[in-house]
């Protein structure tokens, strides 16, 4: 599908000022997103505010976040050795606990003081935007964690993305969720935290359907988080969390999800 048209939005029956949809996907595309400038502040005083601590702080939690996704890739057959490439890789944590167990690194990064960082610690991470990388090397894994809602050229952002995979590679993907309980539940709190640089929104389904049409098989998808307290639906109505979170794992109910996608030839 070297040059279809993924998307086709007509406005939200329900929130027709914030959002339109995809007839093709189900895909969110927000209406209010503006482009933002992603500097050290974004890492530091922004990311504070939004978890209490700043990136470089969370240091330790971020690397053994890391290691959960490093494990989920080795369930699927995905051996160190193979060759990685993440998509907005900040300063690094997640490449330098893969390059820690084999894995051959590259990184890219808008943010000049995290590329500084990145190399400093001696990975091969390069300055700029996913339309600004080009090189003729295909990667067997490629990864993107909160990034590619950032990007308002999505289509253009999908195709390079599929142009960089092997045939047979594997795409890793951490998603805001539009079926979350906070958007499914409580909508307006949604839009009142909504980020201003999110051009679009996924629910595990619509991420599918777009892989889809890449010939990308799904072999794994979960929520990131669990937040009973925030469905209004469910809070106080399942006894404790873990039959919520069984629930929520077998339908991939969150506000955060992650998926990986095999690529396979159409």
């Amino acid at each position: 599908m070297a040059s279809e048209k993924i998307f086709d939005f007509y406005a939200h029956p329900l929130f027709p000022d914030e959002y339109m949809v995809c007839r093709n996907t189900g895909t969110f595309l927000y209406l209010k997103a503006r482009k933002r400038s992603y500097n050290a502040a974004y890492f530091m005083a922004d990311y504070k505010k939004q978890y209490k601590k700043t990136y470089y702080e969370d240091e330790s939690n971020l690397r053994m976040l890391a290691n959960n996704r490093l494990d989920i890739l080795e369930k699927f057959s995905i051996p160190p050795g193979k060759t990685i490439l993440e998509i907005g890789c900040a300063a690094g944590f997640f490449l330098d606990e893969a390059r820690k167990r084999g894995y051959q690194v590259s990184g890219i990064e808008p943010s000049g003081s995290e590329v500084r960082f990145a190399r400093s610690i001696g990975l091969d991470v390069k300055k700029c935007f996913l339309n600004e990388y080009h090189t003729d090397k295909k990667f067997d894994i490629i990864c993107a964690f909160f990034v590619i809602e950032h990007i308002q050229k999505q289509e253009e952002a999908l195709f390079h993305i599929n142009s960089l995979l092997k045939e047979d590679g594997l795409l890793f993907l951490a998603l805001p969720s539009v079926y979350g309980p906070s958007f499914q539940t409580n909508s307006s709190q949604w839009f009142n935290t909504h980020p201003d640089d999110h051009f679009f929104d996924y629910s595990p389904a619509s991420i599918e359907k777009v892989l889809g049409l890449f010939g990308m098989k799904i072999l794994y998808k979960r929520p990131l988080s669990y937040h009973q307290v925030r469905d209004l639906r469910w809070r106080g109505k399942l006894p404790g969390k873990s039959l919520y979170k069984t629930l929520a794992d077998m339908t991939c109910y969150g506000d955060t999800f992650q998926i990986a996608a095999k690529k396979h030839k159409i």
